[in-house]
């Protein structure tokens, strides 16, 4: 992964028509990554977050740009730190989404109970039922294992940015903030011809997309198979989760482009299937935490119920999702914070 790469036929690559805008859009990701990574170092554990967020959003933009234009690319170089980036992105959103899960299913159980005080604090007041008596030993066992999962992955997290495999990332970054990696061909091509298979591919893969379905309130097929003893994702889940993957490299690639002007219908479908994304695995959380051994009915029978909810989110953000794509078109460009 060190050092610069040479061109395809050892010689220095030439920048010039849409090669150009792609090395001027690597640049400046991989400048943003070097000063979140400054931020970060500069700040305290506790401020730490915020410089987090910000190195996971310039890796993930950097990964899927080198994605997109890997013909246009030294294919070994890039193809390496592709594979660090996503690495590191991975590692450091953990914690976060451990927080975010935990603060979203302890929300709705409060809503379930009907209950204005934390669910956690439950257990001390006079239950009015099952539900309400189930929730707060509920919300106390998801407390308790995602919070030893969010600080698994806070140590993972440091661990990992304190490593020599981090700082042989960071490094390459800094190369590629002064010299993008551009095959010596690459002049010769323009930019949209790549954009454009991005947004074909996301377009078939909505098409694969049972929207009618998504048509539905609720789909109980759901809770069955959530509830089942098979631990792996929801394969109904998977197809979804493919386009928003896409939907983001879309995104990036009319970043690329210096497009700006992005389509707000568009933004809302993102926001949709990241919402999706979230109610899934908040949904998964419950569900295994009812498979904890030993625990009381009415334990179990709350994290039904919650497991339920969530499973509803992500019917409601398919239903959404499928509104705001209808209502774009599918032509245009998506842009997130």
């Amino acid at each position: 992964m060190g050092g610069r790469p040479s061109t395809a036929d050892g010689g220095p690559p030439a920048v010039a028509g849409g090669s150009e805008d792609l090395a001027r859009y690597l640049r400046g990701q991989a400048t943003d990554f070097l000063r979140a990574l400054r931020q970060h170092r500069e700040s305290g554990v506790e401020d730490a977050s915020a410089p987090a967020m910000a190195l996971r959003r310039t890796a993930r933009r950097i990964s899927g740009t080198l994605h997109t234009f890997r013909p246009l690319l030294d294919a070994t170089w890039s193809d390496e730190l592709r594979t660090e980036l996503a690495w590191l992105s991975g590692t450091l959103a953990r914690e976060h989404a451990c927080t975010e899960r935990l603060d979203r299913l302890l929300t709705a159980l409060q809503r379930l109970a009907g209950s204005t005080a934390p669910v956690p604090a439950q257990a001390s007041a006079s239950p009015t039922g099952q539900l309400t008596v189930g929730a707060a030993k509920a919300g106390a066992l998801l407390d308790r294992q995602l919070t030893l999962a969010r600080t698994r992955a806070h140590s993972t997290a440091l661990q990992a940015l304190g490593s020599s495999r981090f700082h042989a990332v960071a490094d390459n970054v800094a190369v590629l903030a002064s010299d993008v990696p551009l095959r010596r061909d690459a002049a010769a091509h323009r930019l949209a011809p790549f954009a454009a298979d991005v947004e074909a591919r996301l377009a078939d893969a909505v098409q694969t997309l049972p929207l009618v379905r998504a048509g539905h309130p609720y789909n109980a097929e759901a809770l069955v198979h959530g509830l089942s003893a098979e631990t792996a994702p929801e394969t109904q889940d998977a197809p979804w989760h493919q386009a928003r993957l896409l939907l983001r490299l879309h995104r990036y690639a009319q970043e690329a482009l210096g497009i700006r002007d992005f389509d707000p219908r568009l933004l809302t479908a993102s926001r949709a299937l990241d919402r999706h994304r979230d109610a899934a695995e908040a949904a998964a959380a419950a569900s295994s935490a009812a498979r904890t051994p030993r625990i009381a009915p009415a334990t179990a029978y709350a994290l039904g119920v919650l497991h339920a909810d969530q499973r509803h989110e992500v019917e409601a953000a398919r239903f959404a999702f499928k509104g705001a794509w209808q209502r774009s078109g599918s032509g245009s460009a998506v842009s997130l914070p």
